[in-house]
């Protein structure tokens, strides 16, 4: 374990080094890059670790301590230059269940991708589409916790790109609805429910960003003039077992005969992201309801109806929005401050997973060499409208290799 780490800084090192213009790039880092056959076929090796110190403290609790690897990820990615394909295999060794992404795109025009296998789904808020080595704060956000997990899911996805001076990207997907590791534990626990369908259109009203700059919520590249990017996604899972529609097997329901008779989960999200010389401003929102409710028990037996509103102590339902403001200077200095509010469906319903609640985050980063580097710190405290307020402390390093 020692060696691997002492060879991860030594990686990481030269790797900074060969950095000269710290404003040239954003793109995730590499330990090596190589080619073969005169650049037709390429290989990237990489990744980055996250050690962080968390303090957190409810009123009238003793302030409880965690120090911890949060990620760690590696990754190995590819192109196929002849036969337009590219592909990338990303894990988690802080993670119980490691595989995050497994996919291979074909690109047969320039402006359009088709991917199968596990990735980053863009059914979501526009925040987990940013991978976590490129978040605005050390933790993402309550709206994108409460209603995603890691955001990534297995299917067929199809994204293109269209225009210059106004740009235009519609994605489509199906997907198994399970979320990642779709079928489970191993071949014999086989997937529940339907099938999950979305569909995401992004509008870029004044052009698109600067290469890589729509990968991030912060502006690291300093646009020189205004950009934004104007989104709304929708989503159906037919048959949904997890609490926010990305899960397998959190709960089961049943019908009068004691068959599996799953609710379909529907969520819908509206995004703004904007960015000018240092600025950037973000907002999300997102509204979640269940259907499908009608003579659903809790039991084969049939025995145990499922009463009104007691599905939302078994799914996210409501709405949630997420503002935040942020500046970073050219030597990489941030100064960052997050804000949203979460109303659940059925108000005053002590059990729901969704509760009423303000959430607020004041962060400060220094990024070192665009994003190979950087340490952050994060102060955010819950308002819950019944019960106690509670606050979190963290500070994170961030080393890409």
């Amino acid at each position: 374990m020692h060696k691997f780490l002492l060879t991860t800084l030594f990686l990481s090192f030269v790797n900074l080094l060969h950095a000269q213009n710290k404003q040239a790039t954003i793109s995730s880092p590499s330990a090596a890059k190589f080619s073969l056959q005169k650049g037709a076929y390429t290989f990237e090796l990489g990744g980055f670790f996250q050690p962080s110190w968390v303090m957190e403290m409810t009123d009238g609790s003793e302030p409880k301590h965690r120090f911890n690897a949060k990620r760690s990820f590696f990754q190995i990615g590819g192109t196929a230059r002849e036969e337009k394909l590219s592909f990338l295999i990303q894990t988690n060794f802080s993670d119980a269940k490691p595989l995050m992404d497994a996919w291979v795109a074909w690109h047969p025009i320039k402006q359009l991708s088709i991917t199968m296998g596990q990735k980053q789904t863009f059914a979501n808020n526009l925040e987990m589409r940013f991978r976590e080595d490129r978040l605005q704060f050390t933790e993402r956000s309550a709206l994108s916790t409460q209603f995603s997990k890691t955001g990534r899911e297995f299917g067929l996805f199809a994204e293109a790109k269209f225009g210059k001076s106004i740009g235009i990207a519609p994605m489509l997907a199906v997907t198994s609805g399970d979320g990642r590791n779709s079928f489970g534990e191993d071949s014999r626990d086989t997937d529940l429910g339907g099938l999950k369908y979305a569909a995401r259109l992004d509008v870029y009203p004044l052009g698109y960003f600067k290469t890589d700059n729509d990968l991030f919520s912060a502006d690291l590249l300093h646009e020189e003039t205004l950009k934004m990017v104007a989104g709304a996604a929708w989503s159906l899972n037919k048959g949904a077992s997890g609490s926010a529609g990305e899960g397998h097997g959190d709960f089961l329901l049943y019908n009068e005969n004691g068959k599996m008779a799953l609710p379909d989960y529907q969520q819908i999200y509206a995004d703004l992201l904007a960015k000018y010389k240092g600025f950037s401003f973000l907002f999300e929102f997102v509204n979640a309801r269940a259907t499908g409710l009608k003579n659903q028990y809790l039991d084969v037996a049939a025995a145990q109806r499922l009463a009104p509103r007691q599905i939302s102590s078994l799914m996210m339902l409501g709405n949630s929005y997420n503002t935040q403001l942020g500046y970073v200077t050219r030597s990489g200095y941030s100064a960052d401050i997050r804000y949203g509010k979460s109303t659940p469906e059925f108000t005053a319903y002590a059990t729901g997973l969704l509760q009423e609640m303000t959430h607020t985050t004041l962060g400060l980063s220094k990024y070192f060499a665009g994003n190979k580097l950087k340490a952050q710190a994060a102060y955010t405290m819950y308002a819950p409208a019944q019960g106690n307020q509670s606050q979190q402390f963290e500070f994170l390093l961030q080393m890409g290799f």
